[in-house]
């Protein structure tokens, strides 16, 4: 009697069993729903994220303790390994001096092409039918309808030309243009920077001399204006291409070590680095107020030249993409190649997140937040 009895507790009916799996089932989806729900509102906290951050900086570099378990022999011949690409590193960096020494070389063949460049730019050399001739690539060919709305506008636009005086020299603030184009650039310029800008004529990369310390200087020549008196603006850039012996692994190729601005000449009450601001002061015991007026320091494009920390970035942007490429840059087209690129990881993105709002959506116990509240240069010498 006591086995029957026995048998009844342990056995069920298999429909009383579906039952109990549901009712897990149930549960544990619940648990899931608050897991995820607890989840999402710990990521939103701006405290909990800074932990989580400063523990895995914590974790980079740190050894994995794979290395402590091997035996001593594994380790010693590790070490001989770890000389080895010592090596590499001097290797490494004998090839970037050489590397150096042919932008030297093919910067000499350019030059010529960048000087004619700046003579059209600056109305100096007016170019031929010929060399004014481009041929559109297939892709960027035009639809009848849009040749023809061309053609339209053109005439009309012809037509204001014969009514002006004279038709603008060169291609006017070509400069400023790229500048405003590129973001990194463009967030440097402050709307009293503009003015100047426009006398901007031309920007040279020159590099070191054969033999001497891997280094280059960026030149930026200015026509005559009422802002300063320089011709001609600098920032040099000091470089190193050889591995930190406390560091060797570091070494990714040459480094900015420093940079040096210059002085600019700036004519009296021209000078918009700096601004005058008029403060009220209290006397304490008086009670009088007075104003007072001081100079101090001001946003602009012109403080490139008294160099802060850290512009390397902005060097080695203008001496690789920006002279090299400006009128892709004046025109926008380099642009939208930078842009190409990021759209393409922008989209890898929306998909994931539209991957992961969709598996939201089709969770039956997921509540969407009400209350959903976004989270809000170079050391001078």
């Amino acid at each position: 009697m006591a086995d029957l009895d026995n048998k009844d507790q342990t056995e069920m009916d298999p429909a009383d069993m579906e039952d109990v799996e549901e009712v897990e089932e149930e549960e544990t989806g619940e648990d899931n729903s608050k897991a995820r729900q607890l989840t999402r509102q710990m990521m939103q906290n701006p405290q909990i994220l800074a932990a989580l951050q400063e523990r895995l900086d914590g974790l980079v570099g740190s050894p994995s303790g794979y290395m402590e378990s091997l035996p001593k022999v594994v380790k010693r011949r590790v070490n001989a390994l770890k000389n080895l690409q010592v090596k590499c590193a001097h290797i490494e960096a004998k090839f970037y001096e050489e590397v150096h020494e042919l932008e030297r070389k093919y910067a000499a063949l350019y030059q010529p092409l960048f000087d004619k460049r700046s003579e059209i730019v600056r109305a100096a050399y007016e170019p031929t039918d010929e060399e004014c001739e481009w041929k559109q690539d297939e892709e960027e060919e035009l639809t009848v309808s849009k040749q023809e709305e061309m053609k339209e506008k053109a005439k009309v636009e012809e037509e204001k030309k014969d009514e002006e005086k004279e038709d603008p020299k060169g291609i006017p603030e070509f400069w400023l243009t790229v500048f405003k184009n590129v973001d990194l650039l463009s967030e440097m310029l402050q709307e009293h920077d503009e003015p100047i800008l426009k006398h901007l004529q031309d920007i040279k990369v020159k590099f070191s001399d054969a033999g001497q310390p891997m280094s280059f200087a960026l030149e930026f020549h200015f026509e005559p204006n009422d802002f300063f008196t320089n011709t001609v603006l600098t920032k040099s850039y000091k470089m190193r291409s050889e591995p930190d012996e406390s560091d060797p692994f570091s070494f990714d190729g040459p480094e900015i070590m420093g940079c040096t601005g210059c002085t600019i000449d700036w004519t009296k009450g021209k000078n918009v680095t700096l601004k005058t601001i008029k403060k009220k002061q209290k006397h304490k015991g008086r009670g009088t107020v007075r104003t007072v007026t001081k100079t101090v320091p001001n946003d602009s494009f012109f403080n490139f030249f008294s160099p802060p920390e850290a512009d390397f970035e902005i060097g080695h942007f203008i001496r690789e993409r920006i002279v090299p490429r400006a009128v892709l840059y004046f025109t926008g087209e380099a642009i939208e190649d930078d842009d190409d690129d990021y759209d393409e990881e922008g989209e890898e993105a929306d998909d994931e997140e539209g991957d992961e709002e969709a598996d939201e959506e089709n969770d039956p116990d997921y509540e969407p937040k009400k209350d959903a509240n976004p989270p809000e240069e170079c050391k001078q010498q």
